[in-house]
């Protein structure tokens, strides 16, 4: 008798295909498709028969490719759950002047835990989804893809998160997966791949944001000199190393944001020296290891295009880490996740609390 397999259909081309595979491998595939925002929450209004919520757009093309691909579609609202466990603590971090990763936490306690547990109650031996990663001999590996790897986003997830799970199109290029759906003729075998943090998608940042914090203004304040040289629109807007939108039009000079001081409402800002950008150690704290392996020397990265960059480890109590890395990083930040690999395996992550140079914190982050 077939294996079942609930798979996570997103409505992309990616989620298409891994259930496309699976099918074509002989289990009996069920798609679930996860509701975990409300649009209307924040005011958008989709009433015109000829707008729809983008996504109601997506549920319509998963419905398509399921009964393109002749499975059955389930559908499941998350939207409590979310707002209780992803969007409340982004909304937290933003005020602490940190930079939050929802998507990690979406993956943690939504994708690979409440749907875990729907996907049960449809008879699931295991769960799929379209993420691009692998997991062989239980280790969480890179996908064949680099480019499109996203273990970067599994990384938090507790290692039973990964019992039982597949992700079919690990071992394929995104090339290669738009090529199958072309070529089994997927309803959104051409659709555009989305982009940006999921409840925001293509819209303004700040403008999203405003609907839930409110601006406070305050001193964009040169790092070096101590001198006031414009007003920001609120820290939550800004990111360690922007350089666009800073509001200081007046300055040709190279500027980025450094630094935040949340208690005093400052901006702080390196006007024509990077350097303050760099570091070469940061505390990170709530580490989850996915592996049994923990090394001395492994790679880390600080953001999910990031380069992996050389590291050592110093444990700590209180499920800390002291990452040091020699070499330097540029605009590692407080509230990143830093993963952690060895070679093409995952080992988890942790989050950075505090960052150093020299031995010394960095006063202004």
């Amino acid at each position: 008798m077939a294996k079942t397999v609930v798979i996570g259909m997103s409505g992309g081309v990616d989620s298409a295909v891994a259930a496309y595979l699976l099918k074509k491998e002989g289990y009996n595939v069920i798609g679930l498709f996860m509701r975990n925002w409300d649009s209307l929450v924040n005011g958008e209004d989709f009433q015109n028969d000829d707008i729809i919520c983008p996504q109601e757009r997506d549920y319509n093309d998963a419905l398509d490719v399921c009964k393109h691909l002749d499975i059955p579609l389930h559908r499941v609202d998350f939207i409590k759950e979310y707002w209780d466990n992803v969007f409340k603590y982004f909304l937290s971090e933003l005020e602490k002047g940190r930079t939050p990763n929802p998507d990690m936490l979406c993956n943690k306690y939504i994708k690979f835990d409440l749907f875990k547990k729907e996907a049960e109650k449809l008879g699931a031996d295991f769960i799929a989804t379209g993420h691009y990663a692998r997991i062989k001999n239980g280790k969480l590996l890179r996908a064949v893809d680099l480019n499109k790897d996203q273990t970067y986003f599994l990384a938090d997830v507790p290692v039973n998160g990964f019992k039982n799970v597949l992700f079919p199109i690990g071992d394929y290029t995104k090339p290669e997966v738009r090529e199958i759906a072309e070529k089994e003729n997927i309803p959104v075998s051409h659709k555009k791949d989305s982009t940006g943090i999921c409840f925001i998608g293509e819209r303004n940042f700040q403008n999203f944001v405003q609907n839930f914090l409110k601006t406070n203004e305050g001193p964009i304040i040169d790092v070096e000199t101590k001198e006031v040289i414009g007003k920001h629109e609120g820290l939550m807007n800004y990111t360690i190393g922007q350089r666009k939108n800073v509001g200081l039009s007046g300055h040709t000079e190279r500027h980025f944001v450094c630094g935040k001081d949340v208690k005093n409402n400052i901006l702080y800002v390196t006007i024509g020296n990077p350097e303050y950008l760099y570091s070469d150690a940061c505390l990170i704290s709530n580490v989850n290891f996915i592996s049994s392996v923990h090394p001395t020397f492994c790679t880390a990265k600080f953001r999910y295009r990031g380069e992996d960059i050389p590291v050592e480890l110093e444990y700590l109590e209180d499920n800390k880490i002291m990452v040091k890395y020699p070499s330097k990083a540029k605009s590692v930040t407080p509230g990143q996740a830093c993963v952690l690999y060895l070679g093409e395996e995952c080992l988890g992550c942790g989050f950075i609390d505090e960052v150093y140079k020299d031995g010394e914190k960095l006063w202004y982050l």
